[in-house]
């Protein structure tokens, strides 16, 4: 309607910007090509941000990009979500419906919850943890479709309003996208971001990304100016009035711009109020009164207000309130809103100006109007923004009566968009006019409309009043959901300390709360929860069975499940299983089975717990609860890794992941991914193990999946003798694990890891330590996959020391305890019992009794199973015990020729020395074309020593210093210190004690083979 009205005072001269436009149009020609960009571009307020991405926009707009524009409002504080996302979404419906429609194809109901035009999101699960994870990624999926024929050009403006779910979904966004022409240029206030503003963490981990780049804007110079006075006064402007307007602005654009009105106006210098918001204000106050008025209500309805809407709280004729926008449209204070039917400010600062010059009792009367006219003709704004701009509105109208039920309302409107950190702040918003609200109004409210979080417990919701501990058990939740686990432990203590009151005695509360508390604890690393756990289970000890009951028991079961899968964390899964049943809570019921097929494997019952698994799938499939199918996928692929069927697990993690990719179970995936890493490092696809682990470490959203990609990159270095990387991603793991909740599928890795970087750092000391340690922890039931790969490691490092004086202080008791660890370990498939006979002639060979019979047997063992690395390994002990003993040169020379192209095809650099080395001791060729020559020489090692070299190495490795070295040898010290620096070189070694490590396993120091 105000389209044609003429403004006043923008510049029409784009002045400078030339270099930061340049890399926008740089980066857009990228993204044609088919590389997706990323920009943030920021400055102070004024400095002309808006201006710069206007006439890149026009720019992309000229070579045929689809451009989609969202911007931040001040109103997503108080939970209005995904403001930006939601507005450039609903922009690239209008331009490209069908393509849209068809990208989204299949995810319409979740994609719904940012673009409600797609349909009915539909259900949802109140604790869906992969809730929010989901939508990004199906968010991200459908940008990369539908950038995949055209370039679309991504502008989300003004992040430092921008609500918590909107700063997730854009790191996520500028993590994960990897293919399509798309360029993503999000704008900011640099002069908002104070040290505690919630965007300063984002910019520093976008920073982190090399794929984004960072424009900051300065301002002018006073040639810049110069120039854009020359273009507002379309005449050459005075000297004296550039140098003033330079002064007073600071070379701000906007304030150049503000300056030149007021000089047009007519006032003098001295009439101009130094502060910025009397600047800011001398536009609105040359306007009429009318005009002034919707200015008023304009600054106090939000970022943009709907003409209708506007129209109902002016309160002026409709002639009135045309001229009354007119002429603030005209002033440039005011613009309709491009595809829309209302107005927002041209510039923020001046809306926030006019807003800060309204009386408190001025803004509270506009806020009521604003929240009186909604509530009359609901059809005023969207839908999906109508509830919070109500609470919104009463909120701010300081009315406890009518705010605390809109707030509710609302934030079950952000909870069914998986905005779980609005919902939280609405939550928060609740508690705090709770007090306030009069009873009748309180008692009005039914949990069945507001809360889910807490389960029901026997009580009619019909009939019973919300409570505050309903809405502390929703605030908790929230909290998790959104990662504030923080907040949600501190919630959880603050409706323990009221339910530790006479007025609040509710055992089933009080149970379900120390449940949630136990699992915050233990994500939070506070600890392993089980207090909490039997504290909510004598909570619920004798009362009648309910939903909180069964929760109770399948936490208790879980807990057994990770840390102790024995007879009680069994029985618990039974009971949870029968108390579900008994209460007809099908999800909980299938979630304890899931528990219960779990144990059942790890306590010997296979095929039973299996089936289990199997059919827990398959009904979650059915009910459509696919974040609990894909935990189903874990636990199985799991399970059947721990059987040594690692083939079998990686099929069903494929299969897991792409169900959980399909449906945006991001979490899922990370879980599902660091199972199947583990697996394909045990089939010998260690390359394969490494991409996996490296792609979820960059995806992964939570720290145990992430952890979990750092313990199998550590495993995998180690094994390929990259020590310096094994150190590193170790510790990554342990920062996240930790030991306050010793759980043993971490800690047992963990310690194998680090004995295997102790062991090849000959470190045999720290070897021993790192055993006793895991030894004190003890080898429950399912462990033997983590136990008995810990023990070949300690005992293999024992029997390469053999014959070090340094080693054999105290070797009795470290093989004593190998052996009380093997006797702990069972070994319940075949896989784990190779593992034992493997053990047994480490042990053996550690005490000089090794025999190349016993190690053919270790070798026929692994041969039928799918352990690559192992068979290399017990082929070159094999081979070694038999050049040991003397003959069979040729059956040795082909057992290490397969060892060799084994760790060839791994990448195995510890193996491929020790078989290269090995068999250019004995004179053995590796390569099948080549004749076998001569034995060995005496005396000749393969490492080119000196006769020299050797005795001093005989030295080193019984533990003498290099002046013990000169005394024995009768050399100089400085000749000993050259001697053996040489050694080190020629065995590629770093230090004394790998030397005599090295020597010892190689027989460096024994006469020729």
């Amino acid at each position: 309607m105000l389209g044609a009205v003429e403004t006043r005072s923008v510049s029409p001269v784009f002045v400078g910007r030339a270099g930061e436009l340049t890399a926008l149009t740089e980066a857009l020609s990228r993204a044609t090509a088919g590389e997706p960009q990323a920009l943030l571009v920021g400055g102070e307020a004024g400095v002309g941000k808006t201006r710069l991405i206007e006439e890149f926009l026009d720019e992309a707009c000229d070579r045929g990009a689809v451009v989609a524009l969202g911007g931040c409002v001040e109103l997503g504080a108080d939970g209005l979500p995904f403001a930006p996302f939601a507005t450039a979404l609903r922009s690239l419906h209008r331009r490209l419906p069908d393509e849209l429609t068809a990208a989204a194809d299949g995810q319409e109901g979740e994609l719904a919850r940012l673009l409600p035009e797609l349909g009915d999101p539909g259900s949802h699960e109140p604790s869906d943890e992969d809730a929010t994870a989901r939508l990004f990624e199906l968010t991200v999926r459908l940008l990369e479709r539908l950038a995949a024929d055209r370039t679309i050009v991504l502008v989300l403006e003004d992040l430092h309003w921008a609500d918590t779910s909107t700063r997730h979904l854009l790191t996520y966004l500028l993590r994960t996208l990897r293919r399509g022409r798309i360029v993503v240029v999000a704008s900011y206030r640099a002069d908002d971001i104070h040290r505690r503003h919630p965007l300063r963490p984002l910019l520093a981990e976008l920073d982190r990304l090399r794929s984004i780049r960072r424009i900051e804007l300065s301002r002018f110079t006073r040639t810049e100016v110069h120039r854009q006075l020359t273009g507002i006064l379309a005449a050459e402007p005075a000297p004296a009035l550039v140098e003033e307007v330079f002064e007073r602005s600071d070379g701000n654009a906007f304030f150049v711009e503000e300056l030149v009105v007021s000089h047009e106006a007519g006032c003098a210098p001295g009439q101009l109020s130094d502060s910025l918001r009397d600047l800011l204000l001398v536009r609105v106050e040359a306007l009429t009164e009318d005009a002034q008025r919707v200015a008023r209500i304009v600054a106090e309805g939000g970022s943009t207000v709907e003409h209708g809407l506007l129209a109902a709280v002016a309160r002026l004729t409709e002639d009135e309130l045309i001229e009354a926008l007119r002429a603030c449209v005209g002033a440039n204070i005011l613009l309709a809103v491009p595809d829309g039917d209302g107005y927002r400010f041209r510039h923020s600062l001046v809306r926030e100006a006019v807003s800060d010059d309204l009386l408190p009792g001025e803004r509270s009367r506009l806020n009521r109007r604003y929240a009186e006219a909604l509530e009359a003709d609901p059809s005023l704004v969207r839908p999906d923004e109508r509830a919070t701009r109500l609470a919104t509105y009463w909120y701010h109208a300081h009315d406890p009566a009518k705010a605390l039920p809109a707030v509710l309302r609302a934030s079950v409107a952000t909870r069914k968009r998986y905005a779980y950190a609005e919902q939280l702040r609405l939550l928060e918003r609740a508690l705090e006019l709770w007090d306030e609200a009069p009873a009748d109004i309180r008692s009005a409210l039914r949990p069945m409309d507001y809360a889910e979080a807490y389960p029901p417990c026997g009580c009619d919701p019909e009939t019973t009043p919300l409570r505050y501990l309903d809405l502390l058990a929703e605030a908790a939740v929230a909290a998790r959901l959104s990662g504030e686990r923080e907040r949600a432990l501190k919630i959880g203590k603050m409706a323990l300390r009221l339910l530790g009151s006479e007025e609040e005695n509710d055992p089933l509360r009080a149970a379900w709360f120390w449940t949630e508390k136990a699992r915050l604890q233990s994500n939070l690393g506070r600890g392993d929860g089980w207090e909490e756990i039997a504290r909510a289970q004598e909570l619920v000890k004798g009362l009648p069975p309910s939903a909180v009951h069964a929760t109770v028991l399948v936490g208790a079961a879980g807990w057994g499940m990770l840390r102790n899968p024995g007879p009680e964390a069994l029985a618990a899964a039974e009971r949870a299983v029968a108390y579900a049943r008994h209460v007809k809570a099908e999800s909980i019921e299938l979630n304890a089975r899931l528990t219960h097929g779990t144990i059942m494997v790890a306590a010997g019952d296979v095929e039973a717990g299996l089936a289990e698994m199997h059919e827990v799938r398959e009904r979650k499939t059915a009910l459509g609860q696919f974040n609990e199918v894909s935990r189903a996928h874990t636990n199985i692929s799991s399970s059947l890794e721990s059987l040594g069927r690692s083939r079998e697990a990686v099929e069903i993690a494929d299969a897991g992941i792409r169900l959980a990719r399909s449906y945006g179970l991001v979490d899922s995936v990370g879980w599902i991914e660091g199972n199947r890493a583990e697996s394909l490092f045990s089939l010998g696809r260690w390359d394969e193990a490494r991409e996996a682990a490296e792609q979820l470490l960059r995806s992964a959203t939570s720290t145990k999946p992430r952890a979990s990609a750092s313990l199998r990159l550590a495993q995998l270095a180690a094994a390929r003798g990259e020590l310096d990387d094994a150190r590193r991603h170790l510790a990554d793991a342990r920062a996240v694990y930790g030991n306050r909740d010793p759980i043993p599928q971490y800690t047992l890795p963990m310690a194998q890891v680090a004995i295997s970087v102790a062991a090849a750092e000959g470190r045999l000391a720290d070897v021993r330590a790192q055993l006793a340690d895991a030894q004190k922890g003890g080898f429950p039931p399912g462990t033997p996959r983590y136990g008995w790969p810990l023990v070949l490691t300690a005992a293999a490092a024992e029997a390469d020391s053999r014959g070090l004086p340094a080693a054999d202080e105290g070797r009795a008791d470290a093989l004593a305890l190998i052996r009380r660890c093997v006797r702990d370990l069972a070994a319940p498939a075949p896989v784990w019992a190779a593992h034992s006979l493997q053990v047994s002639q480490e042990l053996a060979r550690a005490e000089g009794s090794e025999s190349a019979t016993r190690w053919a047997e270790v070798v026929a063992a692994y041969e039928p199973l799918d352990r690559p690395a192992h068979l290399a390994r017990a082929r070159h002990r094999h081979a070694d015990a038999l050049l040991v003993e003397g003959g069979h040169r040729e059956e040795a020379t082909a057992l290490l020729r397969e060892a060799h192209a084994t760790a060839l095809r791994l990448g195995d650099r510890p193996l491929r020395e020790d078989v290269e080395l090995l068999a250019a001791r004995a004179r053995l060729s590796l390569a099948p074309e080549k004749q076998l020559p001569a034995p060995a020489e005496p005396g000749d090692d393969g490492f080119g020593l000196t006769p020299r070299e050797q005795d001093v190495l005989r030295l080193v490795a019984a533990g003498r210093t290099n002046r013990q070295i000169a005394e024995e040898l009768f050399i100089s010290p400085k000749t000993a210190s050259v001697h053996v620096s040489n050694i080190l070189a020629k065995l590629g070694v770093s230090g004394r004690g790998e030397a005599a490590a090295l020597a010892h396993r190689l027989h460096l120091l024994d006469t020729a083979l």
